[in-house]
């Protein structure tokens, strides 16, 4: 049996998809953003600062020029294979099956891990706005069970609740799902650069000494830190690119509208990510956010004493990572519907309501799964998996640039990505360098995913894939 028998692109194309096409340009990008801009600027930014100092931003452009490199290569993926299944698909064309099942059993680890962890920090940022209000929500019910030290609680409520939440709206339908993060998007777009222009006169250049506490690379207090470190921390912030790719079933001209908006989410985010980051250290020291890590902007909103901000960021925060939520969570179902639309997967991940064209039991099986993961367990040391699982399929997807341009010339219409083969080798070799940032722990977590996804392909997908059939 060939564990490596490969897709042919021909007749991906050739498939008709049940699903509804409707998204654009516009659409894709504020997609994009809406995955991209949330936990970095809401969340991840006090954690990366105690670990770069205000050299974060150095550590954000790294992500940023990683995640740069692999988008276009994403991007020729996406104009040269518009289907469903983002770098899964691509694997499955370019290395063959048992890579793609690898990839897309990361992935699935990218997206619901991801959408656990930003429900996390969702919860923390609404408890905050609800108390606010006059709302209070009993403290056992905030948070998962020894995640704060020295607090006792039992189950995290808000998260749970949001998740279920979001995954209603996606499995309704690509319009509703379009439509409400468009709208969130641009309110949170709004939110951040009003509180930058409202905070950069605060910024006193002392904050910013030393810039790099801990230069590229060091131990502090037996903790990996400095600039690359910072960089595979907030690399998390760009992950969220790449689902864009996972909607090409559902947009028009795919061939045309997924790079662009790829491209222009990342274009936007970055810019955004480094301006935000600059003003945050600029105007609170480094050191101080060791108190604000489950809400870093407070710090900067105590410092500068401008309390009329702070419904408004924590209400651009709470919309913030909803989208983020939203499109991981709309991402993880493409994927999971792809693998099962090959039998990889049961059946049931796949099947279609002719009533919303979503594949809508897997959508609410993983929903379900992820609300409870949110809920009930302490998500603080398991966020870094995250990375390593995309860092893999960033890898693989310029590695199928490489492959494709070089065996399959005549397939590649559209959008090329530019300087290849120094781009995706570029890509690589910037992965690898963040790779490297990971703690081992992270390492030894992601084995055990990678074998308990081993024992579901030998034990279950390869006897019932498609191609497998094909062969008999």
């Amino acid at each position: 049996m060939d564990l490596f028998r490969k897709k042919d692109i021909n007749v991906l194309l050739a498939r008709q998809s049940p699903l509804k096409r409707t998204l654009k340009t516009f659409d894709l990008t504020l997609l994009g953003i809406g995955a991209i801009i949330g936990t970095g600027i809401f969340v991840l930014t006090g954690k990366g600062a105690l670990t770069a100092g205000p050299a974060l931003a150095l550590s954000f452009v790294i992500a940023a020029i990683c995640c740069g490199f692999a988008g276009l290569c994403y991007a020729e993926f996406a104009s040269m294979a518009p289907v469903a299944g983002s770098a899964y698909t691509y694997s499955y064309i370019s290395f063959g099956e048992i890579i793609a099942f690898i990839i897309g059993w990361d992935l699935i680890l990218e997206y619901a891990l991801g959408a656990a962890t930003v429900g996390a920090g969702w919860s923390g940022y609404f408890v905050n706005f609800v108390g606010n209000l006059g709302w209070h929500i009993p403290k056992v019910l905030t948070a998962a069970a020894g995640t704060t030290p020295g607090v006792t609680t039992y189950f995290n409520l808000p998260a749970f609740a949001i998740i279920i939440l979001i995954t209603s709206i996606i499995a309704m339908g690509i319009n509703q799902t379009k439509h409400l993060n468009d709208i969130m998007v641009t309110i949170k777009v709004s939110v951040i650069i009003i509180f930058i222009a409202a905070t950069v006169w605060f910024v006193h250049a002392k904050n910013w000494q030393p810039f790099s506490p801990y230069g590229w690379y060091s131990f502090h207090k037996g903790t990996a830190s400095g600039i690359i470190p910072g960089a595979s921390i907030v690399f998390f912030s760009f992950i969220g690119f790449d689902s864009v790719s996972s909607s090409a079933e559902e947009t028009i001209n795919p061939r045309k509208t997924l790079p662009r908006g790829i491209l222009y989410s990342l274009l936007i985010a970055s810019v955004l990510y480094v301006a935000m980051t600059l003003v945050m250290t600029g105007v609170v020291k480094y050191t101080v956010f060791a108190k604000f890590l489950d809400a870093p902007i407070l710090a900067v909103l105590a410092k500068t004493g401008q309390g009329w901000l702070s419904m408004l960021v924590s209400l651009g925060a709470i919309l913030g990572m909803t989208t983020v939520i939203l499109v991981q969570l709309y991402g993880q179902s493409r994927i999971t519907y792809s693998m099962s639309r090959d039998g990889l997967f049961p059946k049931f991940f796949g099947e279609i309501s002719l009533r919303h064209q979503t594949p809508y039991k897997g959508t609410w099986f993983f929903g379900i799964t992820t609300a409870i993961v949110s809920g009930f367990i302490n998500l603080n040391i398991l966020s870094e998996l995250v990375n390593i699982g995309t860092l893999t399929a960033f890898i693989l997807v310029s590695a199928g640039i490489l492959w494709m341009r070089k065996k399959h010339p005549e397939l590649h219409r559209g959008f090329k990505a530019p300087g290849v083969p120094f781009t995706p080798i570029i890509a690589i070799a910037f992965c690898l360098l963040l790779v490297v940032g990971l703690n081992w722990e992270t390492w030894i977590r992601f084995i055990v995913w990678f074998a308990i996804g081993m024992c579901i392909y030998f034990g279950y997908a390869r006897k019932h894939s498609l191609m497998n059939q094909e062969t008999k």
